[in-house]
């Protein structure tokens, strides 16, 4: 059963060579820091909730509201409807619904990974989606450049860092470091993924029940240069015992028809939700 305490020992662990990293803690998120994400004004409250109740949005998509959390997800991770922002690997664009149109008019939406048939799906609606500025290739570990140096303000990726793992441990690697490079100092690196038991041993646990032990993102995060800024289980399922396949769970019930009174009983994967931070450089000569 996830638990925040096991998530402190596991960020502690992961941080025992590289430096202090926890500094306050709450029932919600733990900061790294001493900072905490800057309140959501108003105005992104209201942005947000006008994206996620929009139109636009299926049924289906909206019955996942309740266990995907995107209003709390996206203030948690501090976003603000001026910033740039880089979706990794957006797949059927389930967030980018949400993304698009809270940033359609102040901010700037970069989607790396779309498909070509998600593309196509976009540009038939470009009422919510036509300012998305620009799609990258993304197929790491070979295709991950995100843009100039210290260009973004954000990079999101929800539920995909198992699929990089499981290309391989170089492949997740290269994404955390091409989001690093391309973030300003500052700037934000949103995970959201499946959550393994802990210290679960992260390549086994990915391929065959595509989930990644917390601990592992925690210090690959921190190697790769970023401080851990929050760990949040807004996303956190006590019901999943997280040794199920994922897609056996909602919204994919993969498993035989049997099993799937059960599966709905759980809902949808306990998840992880990790909000790292780049570095501002240390001033010349410190």
């Amino acid at each position: 059963m996830p638990t925040f305490h096991r998530t402190l020992g596991a960020a502690l662990l992961g941080a025992s060579f590289l430096g202090p990293v926890l500094a306050a803690t709450t029932t919600a998120a733990v900061s790294a820091t001493g900072a905490t994400p800057p309140a959501a004004t108003a105005t992104t409250q209201a942005l947000l909730q006008k994206a996620v109740d929009g139109p636009w949005r299926s049924a289906a998509n909206k019955a996942r509201d309740r266990y995907r959390h995107p209003i709390a997800t996206l203030e948690f991770f501090g976003i603000q409807p001026t910033m740039t922002v880089v979706e990794l690997a957006p797949g059927a664009g389930w967030y980018t619904e949400i993304l698009a149109p809270f940033l359609r008019d102040h901010g700037h939406l970069i989607e790396a990974g779309a498909s070509p048939r998600f593309q196509q799906r976009l540009a038939s609606d470009p009422a919510v989606f036509g300012h998305i500025e620009k799609f990258l290739p993304f197929s790491p570990p070979t295709q991950v450049a995100l843009g100039p140096q210290d260009s973004a303000d954000m990079v999101l990726t929800f539920r995909n860092a198992h699929d990089w793992l499981n290309r391989s441990p170089a492949a997740l690697a290269a994404v955390f470091r091409s989001a690093f490079e391309v973030l300003k100092p500052g700037g934000v690196f949103g995970v959201v993924d499946h959550r393994a038991k802990p210290f679960a041993n992260a390549v086994q646990s990915s391929r065959t029940l595509h989930r990644i032990p917390e601990d592992y993102m925690i210090e690959l995060g921190l190697k790769t240069g970023f401080r851990l800024a929050g760990v949040s289980e807004i996303n956190a399922n006590p019901k999943d015992p997280e040794n199920i396949n994922v897609h056996h769970l909602p919204p994919d019930l993969v498993g035989p028809p049997s099993e799937h009174a059960k599966m709905r009983a759980i809902g949808e994967s306990d998840r992880m939700t990790l909000r790292f931070v780049k570095p501002a450089p240390h001033p010349a000569g410190r």
